[in-house]
């Protein structure tokens, strides 16, 4: 008796068709009837989408827009030392700091010495450096003939830095500690060896106008002018006078004034002695002393 062949064909592992189609090999893509989209032609390939500058159907295709596809700008990157911090006090480290010269000087009777310390400096470390070489300059500057001239112009240039270091802010961020700037330049020990003179000769000059005005009208050593008739004595030698007038009674009195050379052949008398130009009113006329006994 023969044995019937498989319900399923010669190969037993073979799948029936799944419908009235064949079936698509592996990997292709899946059977679409006609019309079943709209927009895709019948049995043509799919197309895309219509996007916003792509053609329509039926319409042909337009350019796009002049600005549609534009490339964007470069990004722009800062320049590389926009980045680099800026330098520090020299001192310390700390921010924000200035570029400046401090100045001092020193004199040694015919030698001189020009200091100075430059650099970076904040606010603290300025006014430190500041403050000790102008208050050693106020008193190691004087010591030779030019250094007199010199240390004032000194101590005046460092009048730049010092407002520099007062526009700073604080100081801030640095490696170490900022030095400490002390006592104002004024309330130092060096500073009041050179202050306390500097005042007294600045007192002492209009002290010396006022004492001479005073003396001048009480006429405390105004020489006097003789007249005739007058008698006085001679507190000192012919040769440097010293003549002041006093009672022709008293026994003070040692010459009086006879007579005055107004005339060019004019002379004293035997044993006469002549007084000083200065004594006469003109402070030009000889005046004759004839002793008084």
């Amino acid at each position: 008796m023969a044995t019937p062949p498989p319900p399923h064909g010669p190969y037993p592992h073979a799948h029936p068709p799944a419908g009235p189609y064949p079936q698509q090999p592996a990997g292709a893509a899946p059977y679409q009837p006609p019309g079943a989209y709209p927009h895709q032609p019948p049995y043509g390939n799919p197309q895309q989408p219509a996007g916003p500058y792509a053609p329509q159907p039926g319409y042909p295709a337009q350019a796009p827009h002049p600005y549609a596809q534009q490339h964007p700008h470069p990004q722009q990157h800062p320049h590389p030392q926009a980045y680099a911090a800026a330098p520090g006090c020299q001192l310390c480290g700390a921010q924000p700091a200035v570029q400046a010269t401090v100045r001092g000087h020193q004199g040694l009777l015919f030698l001189m010495r020009f200091l100075s310390r430059r650099g970076m400096f904040c606010r603290s470390c300025g006014l430190a450096t500041y403050r000790e070489m102008s208050a050693k300059t106020l008193w190691q500057g004087w010591w030779s003939p030019l250094s007199v001239a010199i240390t004032p112009l000194t101590l005046l240039m460092n009048l730049g830095p010092r407002g520099r270091f007062r526009k700073l802010a604080a100081p801030a961020g640095g490696f170490g500690p900022s030095l400490d700037p002390g006592k104002s330049l004024l309330r130092r020990p060096e500073a009041l060896l050179f202050l306390v003179p500097m005042a007294l000769v600045v007192l002492a000059i209009p002290t010396l106008f006022v004492f001479g005005a005073f003396v001048q009208g009480a006429g405390i050593g105004k020489v006097p002018t003789l007249a005739i008739g007058d008698c006085v004595r001679n507190a000192g030698d012919w040769k440097d006078q010293d003549l002041e007038v006093v009672d022709c009674g008293s026994a003070d009195a040692e010459y009086k004034v006879t007579r005055r050379l107004d005339a060019p052949k004019d002379e004293c008398a035997d044993g006469e002695l002549l007084a000083d130009l200065e004594y006469s009113p003109d402070k030009m006329t000889v005046s004759c002393l004839a002793p008084a006994r």
